[in-house]
């Protein structure tokens, strides 16, 4: 997903909270310098509806800049919303802030998990009556909104790329993000579909890792060593091929001509 859609897409989400509140007006455009990021703190008028905001912890750029285009949005509701945003780094703790937000009474939830495990309390909160939209990740549960990019796309824009560069044949190491559910499958997915079809012969070497600059540059020091000859990396976030890029460095590897990523960190350039 590109960072210059964010804005849009949390408006997009925030808008559809408000209609399927009841809100039919537009907002003023004003801003109420007391919000803060539990919330807004104004008390709770019969106009206002009560909207929750559940976020990852923030590992890397992109993750900061969803919940930051988040709270400003709402802030410019002004006096239509109530808010609050709980930051989480796992489903466990997640559950925990949602069942708070119910707790609350929130109206409707922002879930953006970037992991697996919360399709039950989601799930949960939409039969209670709570509007969700689901950011990102694929939810699997009944009932809910979804906003997200076209992950499968990079997946085939990256296999493009590294056959533009590389050629037909070559050895590309693929890192696959297992705990980032959809995320991970739908960019492998594109990537490997693409290369299937356009550079049959290429061979492709499969590893896991994290969407972290700390876990790209252990993971391929660690394949670094066990693998002698290696062309491509189609790495799924630039974070991740940060840390791919240090450990080629500090390997002093020159056979690798190709790093993909993906989300527009200004790091990566």
């Amino acid at each position: 997903m590109k960072k210059k859609s964010l804005g849009f897409l949390i408006i997009a989400m925030l808008m559809l909270l408000l209609a399927a509140c009841g809100g039919g007006s537009e907002s003023d455009g004003a801003s109420d310098d007391s919000n803060a990021d539990n919330g807004n703190g104004s008390g709770g008028s019969e106009e206002q509806y009560k909207i929750g905001i559940l976020a990852p912890e923030v590992t890397h750029g992109w993750v900061a800049a969803v919940a930051y285009h988040a709270e400003e949005r709402v802030k410019e509701l002004g006096d239509q919303v109530d808010y609050q945003i709980q930051t989480s780094s796992n489903a466990e703790q997640m559950t925990s802030q949602l069942d708070d937000l119910m707790t609350w009474g929130a109206d409707a939830i922002v879930a953006f998990p970037q992991w697996e495990g919360m399709e039950v309390p989601i799930q949960n909160a939409i039969d209670s009556g709570v509007t969700v939209v689901n950011f990102d990740i694929v939810i699997d549960v009944e009932g809910v909104y979804r906003v997200a990019g076209d992950n499968e796309d990079m997946g085939i824009q990256g296999a493009n790329y590294i056959v533009d560069k590389i050629g037909e044949e070559g050895n590309v190491v693929v890192l696959e993000v297992p705990s980032s559910g959809s995320v991970s499958e739908l960019r492998t997915k594109g990537f490997e579909e693409t290369i299937a079809e356009i550079a049959p012969d290429m061979n492709l070497m499969t590893y896991a890792t994290e969407f972290t600059r700390e876990d790209g540059l252990a993971d391929f020091s660690d394949i670094l060593t066990s693998v002698d000859e290696i062309d491509a990396v189609y790495s799924l976030d630039d974070e991740t091929s940060i840390g791919v890029l240090q450990a080629i460095q500090e390997a002093g590897r020159t056979d690798i001509q190709v790093v993909t990523g993906g989300g527009g960190g200004a790091g990566i350039l």
